[in-house]
């Protein structure tokens, strides 16, 4: 449940339009509710604006399909699960078909699609996993991301090309392996918000994503916004936060 919904409810209330005994129970799983092997964080919406989402890693099949469940009837706005194994998403499907798989995401109940023109740029092509999460989880909130795919700083030139692209974004979420340079390129070639994702791609003194991570950090475009490393979910949620949560 978000503001609008609990806003919505009220005014059903007031106006007659529902009971206040279905009221109460809408509002009786809030703020969490208890399925045994989770706490369902039902009013995370109402707090930060999105909703809770399922982080597959750890889980049990059985564990995810549960969650999923309850989410879905129980909560509202969309459900979202990320870093599924191909069992999970099984499960989860086999409980709610109508989910939309993307990559190892996947999406149900996606919001009303929004207007703004948010850019979802890859510096190689090893970096597309975590772009594509990135991109779900826009697309669960209602954001069509546009994509831009192997624009690396090795070979320049190809986001060069492309720079009526990074123009008409209203925000960018670069992807970058290796020294993470991309993020610095874009971030001094626009005034938008850049939020920067260090992937785990790249050799031996890549170091697993550090390199990047460090770079992104000590770039010289001021104002980036950099997540951990790997995490185009939290690079998605970065970039709903500042183009405004509320529904366009």
């Amino acid at each position: 449940m978000d503001a609008n919904d609990l806003q919505n409810l009220i005014n059903d209330v007031a106006s007659g339009a529902l009971d206040p005994d279905a009221a109460v129970r809408q509002l009786r799983n809030l703020p969490f509710a208890d399925i045994g092997t989770a706490r369902i964080d039902h009013h995370r919406a109402l707090r930060q604006g999105l909703p809770e989402a399922v982080f597959g890693p750890g889980k049990t099949p059985e564990d995810v399909s549960l969650i999923v469940d309850e989410l879905l009837t129980n909560g509202t706005g969309p459900v979202v699960l990320t870093r599924a194994n191909k069992e999970q998403i099984s499960a989860a499907l086999s409980i709610a078909s109508h989910g939309k798989v993307i990559n190892q995401t996947v999406v149900w109940r996606p919001n009303q699609t929004r207007t703004e023109n948010v850019l979802v740029a890859t510096a190689g092509t090893a970096d597309l996993p975590v772009a594509d999460e990135c991109a779900a989880v826009l697309w669960a909130h209602g954001v069509e991301a546009n994509r831009l795919t192997d624009v690396g700083v090795a070979g320049i030139h190809r986001l060069l090309a492309d720079l009526e692209t990074l123009y008409d974004a209203d925000a960018i979420v670069v992807v970058a392996g290796m020294e993470g340079a991309l993020a610095s390129v874009v971030g001094g070639l626009t005034s938008v918000p850049v939020v920067a994702v260090p992937t785990s791609v790249g050799y031996g003194a890549s170091l697993d994503g550090v390199t990047a991570l460090l770079g992104m950090l000590a770039s010289c475009a001021s104002g980036i916004t950099v997540t951990g490393i790997d995490n185009g979910f939290g690079a998605a949620c970065a970039v709903l936060r500042q183009i405004g949560l509320e529904k366009k």
